[in-house]
């Protein structure tokens, strides 16, 4: 989902609680608080020699012992709002870090509405190899490289 879906199902929807499903069915507790919203760029090589870059918008949730607090969509809209400063590009993904036994990183593959909630469904993150041509994979959708520079491998393998 980008931010500017999210944000729009905030705002059109702004007296619903504010809930969050992860990939297996089961919810986050509904006590958890929203304690970062990151602007993440990572800059990196793939596999086959090429810069790539990535910009994602990364709430990070926590549950803590504040059992009794609850967040309402009306509520996470407005702190998306006052990210806006460094969030400028609304059409960038939105990802959840959650940590439940170990920090994990998803992404948002929808919502579903109910009469009380507005609920985000979260699907696993997966790393893939972005230089199949080079490592004898098929082909896939990858991540545009910055300057169109060629790869350092060649049909020998990945670097």
């Amino acid at each position: 989902m980008k931010l500017s879906e999210l944000k729009s199902l905030l705002r059109e929807h702004a007296d619903r609680h504010f809930r969050i499903r992860l990939p297996d069915g089961s919810a986050v507790p509904v006590s958890f608080h929203v304690t970062e919203v990151g602007r993440v760029q990572k800059t990196f090589l793939d596999c086959g020699g090429t810069l790539r870059e990535t910009l994602t918008c990364q709430l990070q949730i926590w549950v803590g012992e504040d059992y009794d607090h609850r967040i309402e969509t009306g509520k996470m809209a407005s702190i998306l709002d006052k990210a806006a400063a460094y969030l400028p590009d609304e059409t960038i993904p939105v990802e959840i870090e959650y940590e439940d036994r170990v920090i994990s990183q998803y992404t948002v593959e929808g919502h579903d509405l109910t009469g009380e909630a507005v609920i985000l469904n979260l699907a696993h993150k997966h790393t893939e190899c972005l230089a199949p041509e080079l490592c004898g994979l098929p082909a896939i959708n990858r991540l545009p490289a910055i300057g169109g520079k060629a790869p350092c491998c060649g049909p020998d393998g990945c670097c």
